[in-house]
C-alpha cells in the first residue's frame, strides 16, 4: 500500500510517501529499492511493526514518477500491487511506479507573483 501527503520540509513542499507491505510478507528483511536511491539494495530498509506490517516513509519531490521494487532477504524482488502503475525493466520483469502529484499550491503562488 502507498500513502501520499504534502508537507513542508526545509521551506519547500514535498510529498511524504509511506510504502508498506502486509504482515503476510514472509521475509527477515525488506528493502525499498528504486531510482530515488540509485537502486541501492540496502540503503532503505523497511521496519516491521508489532503486527508484522513492513513500512518506510520517504519525502519525494512533487510532480515526478519514481520506479521502485521491494527486495526481500536480498534475493526476491517484489512489486507493490497498490502502486500507481508498472513499467517494464531491462531484466524482462517490471518495476512498480509511484507518481507524486504536482504541488498545486506552489504553482498557484508562482502564477500569482507574476
Amino acid at each position: 500500500m502507498i500513502e501520499k501527503r504534502f508537507i513542508q520540509s526545509r521551506g519547500k513542499s514535498v510529498v511524504r510517501v509511506t510504502f508498506s507491505l502486509p504482515s503476510s510478507t514472509w521475509a527477515c528483511q525488506v528493502n525499498l529499492v528504486g531510482d530515488f536511491n540509485n537502486w541501492n539494495h540496502t540503503s532503505r530498509p523497511l521496519q516491521q511493526d508489532k503486527e508484522g506490517k513492513w513500512t518506510i516513509t520517504l519525502d519525494l519531490e512533487p510532480g515526478r514518477s519514481y520506479e521502485f521494487r521491494y527486495l526481500c532477504d536480498g534475493s526476491e524482488w517484489v512489486n507493490d500491487s497498490q502502486a500507481d502503475g508498472t513499467v517494464p525493466n531491462p531484466y524482462g520483469a517490471s518495476n512498480s511506479l509511484v507518481v507524486t502529484p504536482p504541488d498545486v499550491g506552489t504553482a498557484a503562488e508562482k502564477r500569482a507573483s507574476k
